[in-house]
């Protein structure tokens, strides 16, 4: 009964993808192919198979003969200056190219020229992945937007050898522009991870100089060496439990507790975001929306109270709710 289930049900047709790449095992195996075992082989009609020939000459370079003495065909010797014949990998199916080409054009979109160069080669095989199953590989740039603001510049150079070291395992020596300070400072760093974070790129790691875990904006770097020492390793949790804590980017030794109140106008949206992993949030009585959140360094948490202004409400610690009150103070002496 199970057979014969089985023997009713449809058989679906080859892919392009997969007769494209048995054409080529065909001809690699037998050196010569007839037609009728091309077709027996494939299942397909013979303007199928014709279009498929006609597509692999076309696009990806296939050096396909017809041999009258042969009555077959066969690959002929292909030109040394010619472009080279060369199947995409069956490594991915087309949503996986496409896929891949997605996250390509964001992070293209994020920093433009960052992987170009090396990338380029698989880009070409999987946009002929796709053009294989006729998938229109152009359509990705023409429905994906991504709008960014106040992005800083940032040397690729600079970008590539960090990644480099990090991925490699090995110290760096960098001239670091400190934009709090205005100091320019000599550090040797081992760099454990990138990050990506408000649309800046940061590397995390150990400060041999500070003896400590710290996290330097890549655009801020003056200049770079690739020392040959092997990078300290820190855990991911060590780094997570130094960096995470805080607010933001920046950290800190000193942990408080944010506690920040929001106005029945702004809450519906505030709800929406999250401030922090470890955040408690609670609707009051008032119809403000409550939000605790530990913090470390309020740089930055200073801009994001401000921009909510004056929809937000400093309840805790007293320190931030000065700083806050300092900052209005002086942004109103500004206007006469």
């Amino acid at each position: 009964m199970l057979l014969s289930t089985l023997d009713s049900l449809p058989v679906r047709p080859m892919s392009r993808t997969l007769r494209v790449h048995k054409i080529d095992q065909l001809l690699n195996n037998r050196h010569h192919v007839a037609i009728q075992d091309f077709l027996d082989e494939l299942e397909v009609s013979l303007p199928t198979f014709k279009r498929d020939l006609e597509f692999m000459r076309l696009h990806l370079n296939a050096p396909i003969i017809y041999d009258r003495d042969l009555k077959a065909y066969r690959f002929d010797k292909q030109d040394a200056i010619g472009p080279r014949y060369e199947l995409p990998g069956l490594w991915l199916n087309a949503s996986e190219a496409h896929a891949l080409l997605t996250a390509n054009s964001l992070l293209e979109s994020i920093e433009p020229g960052l992987l170009g160069p090396h990338i380029a080669p698989l880009k070409s095989r999987l946009l002929a992945l796709l053009s294989l199953e006729g998938v229109d590989a152009g359509s990705i740039s023409r429905h994906l937007r991504l709008v960014q603001s106040l992005r800083r510049f940032m040397p690729v150079k600079h970008f590539q050898q960090v990644a480099r070291a990090t991925l490699d395992g090995h110290r760096i020596h960098i001239t670091h522009f400190n934009r709090n300070t205005g100091e320019t400072t000599d550090r040797v760093i081992s760099p454990q991870r990138l990050s990506y974070y408000r649309e800046n790129w940061y590397v995390d790691g150990w400060c041999h100089t500070r003896s400590g875990i710290r996290s330097f904006a890549i655009d801020a770097i003056q200049s770079i060496d690739i020392l040959t020492t092997p990078v300290e390793v820190v855990s991911p949790e060590i780094l997570d439990e130094v960096l995470g804590n805080g607010y933001g980017i920046f950290n800190g030794t000193k942990t408080q507790l944010a506690v920040l109140d929001f106005s029945p106008q702004r809450a519906q949206w505030i709800s929406r975001i999250i401030w922090h992993e470890q955040q408690k949030t609670s609707w009051l009585d008032t119809g403000w929306y409550r939000v605790e959140f530990p913090y470390n360094d309020d740089r930055e948490l200073l801009n994001d109270i401000l921009s909510h202004t004056p929809d937000v409400v400093v309840q805790s610690p007293p320190e931030l709710k000065a700083r806050v009150v300092d900052a209005h103070k002086r942004a109103l002496a500004r206007y006469p």
